[in-house]
């Protein structure tokens, strides 16, 4: 809505996946459609599961059907009637099906016809409809299928075709277009004038850009530079400007743009590239939207300057890895990208989210790889075998290829190592200078990888047919993506250095247990033909068990399939078959075991994700607010999960300790206290004041949580408290909603359900008073490191678990006398504050009961003999309150008008001392500086004096007002002070 400087997901409550296509009904923007599968057939692309629709411009969306139709790259709706549209289907990516071509609904979707069909193997890539007859149509129709080993690009019966009757009758159209073997089709006619049109045309060796100037009736090429016929299958879509018939902007690696009918192109410089898509605003062309592998910009300059590529979380990720430090970082490779390595969360000084952020090596492709504890020196993996060893202290980068051989263009059968594009490296957790990298065979160093040694034979079925040129039958396309017969997964195990497991993209698991000396082949009975192995997870907990997870959707072939053995794969258990949990047509790329909890399992699936509190016997779905999508890898450290996707980026699970203590034993009571994991004091934060907009990044629970589960819904009041080690109230939270508004502390959850209460590591902050406005720090202390207790107290029971506060692993030198003067310093000040604050309201109830006496005076006509008394205690309160507090200060800024009193001074040097001054980032951890002590004491010094003050009139001045009105027959002046402990 702002021209892409944000954006928002508008479908995640209700579907998901790989999206291929969207459009608005032009006669009601609120009508949307969105068709699911990308036509752009990446080696590892998701598949779609049919059409959604919005009628409320997308707060809402219901499913339309279309389900087995695979790949939707293209929707029409008609000019004047929403409910007549048309999807172009490319059919299953990977396999031959009938529902494909193209369909058309005229119902909004609840009924479809499929009303043209070529045959089980043939789909649409493109459909246009003309500007000006909404009868007439144009479809690009395709051959595509993708296998793991190839891309199958072409056929006779591709080409154009057209209906001239609103999609019932298609006829071929030649007139100079390409006859034989034809590839994808891109299609595009001017609005400017739509007897203009071009089509892209896969073919050899006549393809490139033919243009038609009598509406489809004649063609001729105009274009056959290779720089617009790159890799036909990944690209060839064509948009025409919508008022320049000349203009014609053509997708490929890069954005071209032709100003002369397409006879020429110039490349357009954009942040990104790998472009696939083009939406021109038709009565504003300078307004563009670009889609392409880095995401989506937007241009309102023609293409002359486009919107930041990084406001979209849109990464498709392959392996995942973290270290062990604090904050620990997440490793990953980004498709069409760079490797990247990110803190866990940022500290509150990170200026910018990115300023936290790092190439980790390698390229798109990775893996990343490290020991955990030893991130000094990483290993990044490229396609082809390449590797190199990036050590991110020294900036310096070393390529340690094992066996240089150039892969892209090449057979299988022709190359001494056959490299997948995500070929695994693995550096041991038991010795830092051994690292494992795999082709067919595993190869080891153990010098930082100056020399390799091969220390198994080929663990794949090297099955020479499907080592052959990928691509055809007219264009050849090898990158490494189709590079098959290939070690997929490698694991070392955690407790015995010489156990290595492997698993291949043919089907095979392998296993040595004496350093690679020999290999035994310990396949799970029933793994099918040419299933991917895509990941093995070795268990912490018991010797011999590993979990597999294996794929085989790149077959047409969507089962789930992943196995356990808790004996070195002597027998195999299947724990995911479609009748467990996981549905059938979910295929599962992951299984991971939780660290802490034996049999508690994670499962990344095409779909979404799954856990498993039985060892695999049955699974659930564990989506909460994760997007609908595809997951490509689970880590698991710190009690988190963490979560690797193909198109939404990387997430985080915050806290398994609830989910890992129901794995273990069910609540037994109707109100349940989980016990709380250890929690490090520390700073966090989103990256200053960019954070928000330029990246759209989620900062942890910044606390410590405190997790309730609820069978029912809470009727009558409890609260939480949190108490030191010596047993001291610290932090007293309950389900009363001013109270803690008040105390700026959250309000406890009363739903039937789990709930998430976090406590931020504070003693409370000091009582304000009402409308109260200080230029200064106002919240709690945070508490010494050390052990504290949380109790979940009710009127008839109490519960209670212990848990440490940690300090920061980083603050080195900071000592635990430090923490307490820091806390002993803050608390003097914040003391003072609270006294000061409530003596400030017990004034102000004197003043306004004294005001009260003297209008009952005035009633009863007494007035006379009270007024001067009355006057007087006024005064002397304006007095002494103008020592406390500036009353003319409404909003923070008049602090700059008026200047601040003592209740100002406190809350500034209160800041000082604790680190958290609002316009200083992260103040100091540590001892207050000598300056902060001889500050504090002088402002208590003031406050002492002026509290005697107080007490003096309250006790004679008062004291005399009474006697008066008494006298008089008024009522008197009941002093009322806030006496509720701070706590």
């Amino acid at each position: 809505e702002d021209a892409g400087q944000s954006w928002q997901p508008i479908a995640d409550k209700f579907f998901g996946g790989v999206i291929g296509s969207i459009d608005v009904a032009d006669s009601d923007p609120n009508v949307i459609y969105v068709g699911t599968g990308s036509q752009d057939v990446r080696g590892n692309s998701s598949t779609g599961r049919g059409m959604w629709k919005s009628t409320d411009a997308g707060r809402t969306w219901s499913f339309v059907g279309l389900r087995e139709t695979g790949a939707i790259g293209r929707i029409v709706v008609h000019p004047t009637n929403p409910d007549l549209v048309y999807a172009a289907a490319l059919g299953h990516p990977f396999g031959r099906n009938r529902e494909r071509g193209i369909f058309r609904s005229k119902d909004g979707g609840k009924t479809w016809d499929h009303v043209f069909a070529l045959n089980d193997s043939t789909g649409a890539s493109e459909l246009v409809m003309h500007p000006t007859n909404p009868r007439i149509l144009y479809a690009g129709m395709w051959r595509a299928e993708r296998k793991p080993w190839t891309m199958i690009s072409g056929g006779a019966e591709g080409g154009v075709y057209r209906s001239s009757d609103g999609g019932e009758t298609w006829i071929k159209v030649g007139g100079g277009l390409p006859t034989g073997l034809v590839g994808k089709v891109g299609i595009t006619i001017s609005p400017a004038n739509p007897d203009r049109m071009w089509a892209m045309i896969e073919a050899e060796p006549l393809g490139g850009l033919y243009r038609s100037d009598d509406a489809g009736v004649s063609w001729s090429r105009v274009n056959a530079e290779n720089k617009i016929r790159q890799r036909a299958w990944y690209y060839y879509r064509i948009v025409a400007d919508p008022v320049n018939e000349s203009q014609v902007w053509l997708m490929s690696v890069q954005l071209h743009k032709s100003v002369d009918g397409g006879r020429t192109f110039e490349a357009v410089s954009i942040p990104h590239g790998d472009t696939h898509d083009l939406w021109i605003n038709p009565t504003n062309p300078k307004i563009m939207v670009l889609g392409d592998d880095g995401g989506s910009v937007v241009s309102l300059t023609g293409g002359k300057s486009w919107s930041s590529m990084n406001l979209l979380p849109t990464a498709e990720l392959y392996d995942v890895i973290v270290d062990h430090g604090f904050p620990y970082r997440v490793y990953t490779a980004q498709q069409d990208n760079t490797s990247i390595s990110v803190p866990a969360w940022l500290d509150a000084n990170t200026l910018h989210p990115m300023n936290a952020w790092m190439n980790a090596g390698g390229c798109e492709t990775g893996p990343v790889a490290l020991h955990p504890d030893h991130p000094d020196v990483l290993y990044g993996g490229c396609y082809g075998g390449a590797i190199n060893r990036y050590e991110p202290k020294r900036d310096t980068r070393r390529d340690v290829i094992a066996y240089p051989q150039q892969q892209v263009g090449q057979k299988g059968s022709a190359l001494r190592y056959r490299f997948q594009w995500v070929a695994p490296i693995v550096v041991s957790t038991h010795d830092r200078n051994v690292v494992y990298h795999a082709s067919q065979v595993v190869h080891r160093t153990r010098d930082g990888g100056l020399n390799w040694t091969v220390i198994s034979p080929d663990l794949t079925t090297n099955d020479k047919s499907t080592q052959g040129m990928a691509g055809g039958p007219i264009n050849g396309d090898q990158t490494g993506v189709e590079m098959f017969n290939t070690i997929f997964a490698l694991a070392e195990d955690h407790a015995d250095a010489k156990v290595l497991w492997t698993g291949s993209d043919d089907g095979r698991v392998h296993l040595t247990r004496d350093g690679g000396s020999s290999w035994q082949d310990v396949t799970p009975p029933g793994m099918p033909k040419f299933a991917t192995v895509n990941r093995i997870d070795l268990s912490r907990h018991v010797p011999g068990r590993a979990y597999v997870a294996a794929h085989r959707y790149r077959l047409d072939d969507y089962a789930p399939y992943a196995w356990r053995t808790d004996d070195y794969g002597r027998t195999w258990t299947r724990i995911a078959d479609g009748r467990n949990g996981i549905p059938a047509d979910y295929p599962v790329r992951v299984v991971r075991e939780d660290p802490k909890r034996a049999g508690l399992l994670y499962a990344g699936t095409e779909f979404g994700l799954f856990v498993s509190i039985d060892n695999g016997a049955r699974w659930q779905p564990f989506q909460r607010n994760l997007p609908v999508v595809p997951i490509s890898d689970l880590q698991l450290w710190n009690d988190d999960l963490i979560v690797g996707t193909q198109g939404r980026s990387l997430w985080i699970l915050d806290d398994l300790t609830p989910l890992q203590q129901l794995a273990a034993a069910k609540p037994t009571t109707p109100m349940h206290l989980f016990k709380p994991r250890d929690v490090v004091r520390a700073d966090r934060g989103q990256g200053g004041g960019a954070g928000g907009r330029e990246t759209p990044l989620d900062a942890p629970p910044n606390g410590a949580a405190f997790h309730l589960l609820f069978a029912d819904s809470i009727k009558t009041p409890y609260t939480l408290e949190v108490r030191s080690s010596a047993g001291a109230l610290v932090r007293t939270l309950t389900t009363d909603t001013t109270e803690s508004r008040r105390r700026q502390q959250p309000v406890l959850p009363v739903k039937i359900g789990a709930h998430a209460v976090i406590w931020d590591l504070t003693w409370p902050g000091p009582l304000m008073a009402p409308d109260q406005v200080l230029w200064g720090y106002t919240g709690g202390i945070r508490v010494v490191p050390g052990e504290y207790e949380v109790r979940l107290v009710t009127a008839t029971a109490t519960q209670s678990h212990r848990f440490r506060v940690l300090a920061d692993p980083r603050l080195t030198d900071v000592s635990a006398a430090d923490y307490t003067s820091q806390f002993e310093t803050a608390r003097q000040l914040r003391d003072t504050l609270e006294s000061l604050n409530r003596s400030l309201e017990t004034m102000r109830g004197v003043r306004a009961q004294a005001l009260a006496s003297l209008d009952q005076a005035t009633k009863a006509g007494v007035a006379i003999d009270l007024a001067p008394l009355a006057a007087s205690l006024g005064s002397t309160l304006d007095s002494l309150e103008s020592l406390m507090t500036e009353p003319r200060i409404k909003v923070t800024y008049d602090v700059l008008r008026f200047g601040g009193r003592l209740d100002n001074q406190l809350a500034e040097t209160y800041g000082n001392v604790t680190g958290t001054n609002g316009y200083i980032h992260g103040g100091p951890e540590g001892p207050p500086t000598g300056g902060a002590v001889a500050r504090t004491g002088e402002l208590v010094g003031q406050w002492a004096p002026l509290l005697q003050r107080l007490e003096q009139l309250l006790t004679r001045d008062v004291a005399a007002f009474n006697a008066k009105v008494s006298a008089l027959g008024v009522a008197p002046i009941v002093i009322q002070r806030r006496t509720k402990p701070i706590a």
